[in-house]
């Protein structure tokens, strides 16, 4: 009986072991199973177009595997979709105006956020809750009628303009829609709540002590700022960077709204290849080339964690 007994009371804890170990695979399974599902598989079929031949059939391309009359199968790959890219200074410029606009607008949105996200987490308790909702609010509004307002904020007509003149600024009105400025100004409108609330949620973990005691020792404000809080809010600045740097470099409906036929990016021209063209390969190719651009931050971001991780 007392066998019996110790035997059942040692299945329970091999029971809760295994119940606890198919829970912790679970747990890491399940983004990994995201992932695949919704990345891994969508660039593998985007990346077997890049290597497809474009034809005038639907889809609009060849296939991997081709049967002939004899019964034969070949497998036919294509490389020349991304020799097209390196030729043809067209595909390469829209890729530096997208780098560049990108880069501009993040660093823009990094200026304009970071003393914002400060101000608010500085804030007293009970005003941090409605500053983060007026940040939050252009949600709640669909995406492309924002962007829609700002072509009647920025026309020759616009409040901008009329604004202006009424003040006597100017006599005439100011060419700002269809231009770079646009644009810019359409981004860093767009993404600024993605730089603030990533380094709010910094901010707002930050050790006040430890500038209450850099002032004791007679540290100066802008000094504390430098060396104190500038250096633990990096991470908000890298997530809130990539969080607007990412998503700019395909961007497609600020451009083509505001920025007009002149501002060219790679988004845009992905857009052009596949719907106006119809060539699917050439555009899958860009699509890749531009994964491929943006994985380069990411690691940067990965390495930089784990050597914050190693150091602390």
């Amino acid at each position: 009986m007392l066998a019996v007994c110790w035997l059942i009371d040692m299945e329970k804890p091999i029971s809760n072991l295994k119940t606890q170990t198919w829970g912790k695979f679970a747990i890491i399974a399940t983004p990994w199973f995201w992932l695949a599902i919704f990345f891994v598989l969508p660039f593998l079929f985007v990346l077997k177009i890049s290597l497809s031949e474009a034809a005038l059939q639907q889809p609009p391309y060849l296939p991997f595997i081709r049967e002939f009359e004899d019964g034969l199968m070949t497998i036919a790959i294509n490389f020349s979709n991304f020799s097209i890219l390196l030729e043809d200074p067209l595909y390469l410029t829209a890729l530096e105006n997208s780098m560049t606009i990108a880069g501009i607008s993040t660093l823009i949105a990094l200026l304009i956020g970071y003393p914002m996200a400060y101000a608010i987490a500085k804030a007293p308790q009970h005003w941090r809750l409605p500053l983060l909702m007026l940040i939050i609010l252009p949600f709640w509004t669909s995406f492309l009628i924002r962007v829609y307002a700002w072509i009647g904020i920025l026309k020759n007509n616009g409040l901008i303009n009329n604004t202006l003149m009424w003040l006597g600024i100017t006599d005439q009105p100011l060419e700002i829609l269809y231009t770079p400025i646009a644009v810019y100004i359409g981004i860093v409108y767009s993404y600024l709540p993605f730089v603030i609330l990533p380094l709010y949620a910094t901010l707002i973990r930050m050790d006040d002590t430890l500038l209450e005691a850099a002032a004791d020792l007679g540290c100066k404000p802008w000094k504390q700022f430098l060396t104190i809080t500038l250096p633990l809010s990096m991470p908000g600045i890298i997530a809130g960077g990539m969080l607007v740097f990412i998503p700019v470099m395909g961007e497609f409906v600020i451009p083509d709204l505001l920025g007009g036929p002149n501002t060219l990016m790679i988004g845009k021209l992905m857009w052009i290849e596949f719907f106006n063209n119809k060539d699917w390969p050439v555009a899958s190719a860009l699509a890749v080339v531009l994964l491929t651009v943006l994985i380069i931050p990411f690691v940067l971001w990965q390495h930089y964690e784990r050597r914050q991780e190693t150091q602390s």
